[in-house]
């Protein structure tokens, strides 16, 4: 079986999958859909264990899909189009998913094969695809009217997409509103206006931006509008476990809600509090106190300032293990005097034993060597530079000597 269309190219053979956006050919992807679903067994020749009829198909480029059966037993395979009966007149699909993985897919949605009540009638033809970019390209012209009938009637709320049916019988509009919405009148104008029975469909904003699409901060596509298909909830505190600076502008997607990519890496920032001590928000020292500001978890350091009054020192890093030590410190009563001393007298610690006087008379002793040998650099380092100064000097004066001619005594005579 083959389809072919001018314009935008839709060719479908019998086990052919077509690749990429139709054109590039670069992809086993059905387009460039949105929340593509991949049919992988439809590249290889293997047949199903036991035959299903039901297979999903997708419209408007993903916009919304749904699940028909195959009660004609027609000879369906992933990537043709066909005509399918929604209830309220037909319309025209791709069919993205068949055999066992719509099953698959059919049990992770929880949809009942009892509850799939619409079929597929038959295979789409050049005509019917025709009608499809038609009614694709009246979605824009419908979408911009009823946006000015909203605001005459002055409705609170916002019209996200419209999404023609095939047949051009019927229109969904998707809307959004934080409250709800009396729309008798506007379904009167509208279907006044378009002459097609209308549907209003509310959506939340998460949808909304799934369905519109558009690049996210990190430069790719919205994660809602190609692959996450369920929303969890986002609080402030998944961005202060990251150490994020609450800010509504960096932190809030298109949607105007918290980016849903703040949770992809949250369980590994709580993996990785757990080696930090509990309780050291605050260290208590002979002359005020240590206040945490900032944790650092990939390098394990806290960053404390001491606060004495209303005065603030500068900010001192310490490691886990000072810090915990530090909080044995204050439960035994002892309160260091200052946090710079107590890590140097941990690093005496690990060597061993405590600095004596023979260890600052040896560490004096090693200064003037130091100095000494810079000393005596500098000085070798003048001399030859004077050397070769001098040496510089006679070169030239021989040069000139050179160039200079004889004196001819004879014409002097």
């Amino acid at each position: 079986m083959r389809q072919d269309v001018q314009g935008d190219i839709y060719r479908v053979e019998k086990r052919d999958v077509r690749k990429g956006c139709g054109k590039s050919g670069m992809c086993t992807v059905l387009g460039c859909t949105r929340l593509s679903t991949v049919d992988w067994l439809s590249l290889f020749d293997i047949e199903d264990p036991e035959p299903f009829d039901c297979h999903e198909v997708s419209f408007k480029n993903g916009a919304t899909k749904g699940f028909f059966r195959n009660a004609r037993k027609l000879d369906i395979y992933t990537g043709q189009w066909v005509v399918v009966d929604t209830g309220n007149g037909r319309d025209v699909g791709i069919v993205t998913l068949s055999g066992e993985l719509a099953r698959l897919q059919m049990k992770k949605k929880g949809i009942a094969e009892e509850h799939v009540e619409h079929n597929i009638i038959r295979h789409a033809t050049e005509q019917d695809l025709r009608r499809m970019e038609e009614a694709r390209q009246r979605d824009k012209e419908a979408l911009i009217k009823a946006r000015v009938i909203i605001r005459s009637l002055g409705l609170d709320m916002s019209l996200g997409d419209v999404q023609y049916q095939a047949d051009l019988r019927k229109a969904t509009f998707y809307y959004t509103a934080k409250e709800r919405v009396d729309f008798r009148e506007l379904v009167k104008k509208l279907a006044r206006e378009f002459r097609i029975k209308v549907e209003m469909r509310q959506i939340g904003v998460r949808q909304e931006s799934a369905r519109i699409g558009g690049l996210g901060s990190c430069g790719r596509e919205l994660c809602c509008s190609t692959w996450l298909t369920e929303f969890k909830s986002v609080s402030t505190s998944a961005a202060r476990y990251q150490n994020l600076v609450v800010n509504p502008s960096k932190l809030t997607g298109q949607c105007g809600r918290l980016k849903c990519c703040l949770n992809y890496e949250l369980d590994t920032y709580l993996e990785a509090l757990l080696d930090f001590p509990l309780n050291a928000e605050v260290i208590k020292l002979k002359e005020g106190h240590a206040r945490l500001v900032k944790m650092d978890i990939f390098k394990g350091l806290m960053y404390y300032v001491k606060e004495i009054g209303d005065t603030r020192s500068v900010i001192t890093p310490l490691t886990k293990e000072q810090v915990r030590q530090l909080i044995k410190l204050n439960e035994e009563g002892i309160f260091p005097a200052d946090l710079k001393d107590e890590a140097k007298t941990k690093a005496e610690r690990q060597e061993g034993r405590p600095k004596t006087a023979l260890d600052s008379l040896s560490t004096e002793f090693v200064l003037e060597l130091d100095q000494l040998e810079k000393e005596t650099r500098s000085r070798t380092s003048k001399k030859s530079s004077g050397k070769k100064q001098a040496s510089g000097q006679e070169q030239k004066k021989k040069r000139r000597r050179r160039r200079k001619p004889p004196h001819n005594k004879t014409r002097k005579k």
